[in-house]
């Protein structure tokens, strides 16, 4: 096995977000402008682009209250949740033709969530080959369109 050390990240993996305050929180709120990326608002969760997408069309999916723990989630906003998360796969259908779907919480920081204070549910499109040769060799992620493209591409879907 091989080992590389990266002594440079060990202020990120034990800091606190340089931010102040919650990404998805700012974003429901509209601060700086956090908002330009809130697909839908529903009447507990909200559905956000990831400004940090895997692939184009990458959403989060998350309650407007900030929890940190499904435990913490009432029943309205974990079926809302599932609600809107079968909402994007018919979404992603007409929008995007995407050959697959991942759907997934990453719960807590050693959890791998980037924003471990704020349950949220990734639904990522996806195509066969998707990831290439980029991804393998250059440890380089194409993403064909912008986060606030795709927000002006999927807001259309949850007003029908």
């Amino acid at each position: 096995m091989e080992r590389l050390f990266t002594p440079w990240r060990l202020s990120y993996v034990t800091s606190q977000d340089p931010t102040p305050g919650c990404a998805l929180c700012r974003a429901r709120d509209g601060a700086d402008g956090a908002d330009r990326l809130v697909v839908h608002v529903g009447e507990h969760c909200f559905v956000v682009m990831n400004l940090y997408p895997y692939t184009g069309g990458h959403v989060m999916v998350t309650p407007k209250r900030h929890i940190a723990t499904l435990r913490e989630a009432s029943g309205e906003e974990l079926g809302e949740m599932m609600g809107l998360a079968r909402k994007l796969e018919d979404v992603y259908r007409d929008a995007y033709r995407p050959d697959g779907l991942n759907v997934g919480m990453n719960l807590g920081r050693a959890g791998g969530a980037g924003i471990a204070d704020h349950i949220h549910m990734h639904v990522v499109p996806r195509w066969a080959g998707d990831t290439n040769f980029m991804t393998s060799i250059s440890d380089t992620r194409v993403i064909p369109e912008d986060p606030e493209q795709s927000c002006q591409r999927l807001r259309p879907y949850f007003r029908k």
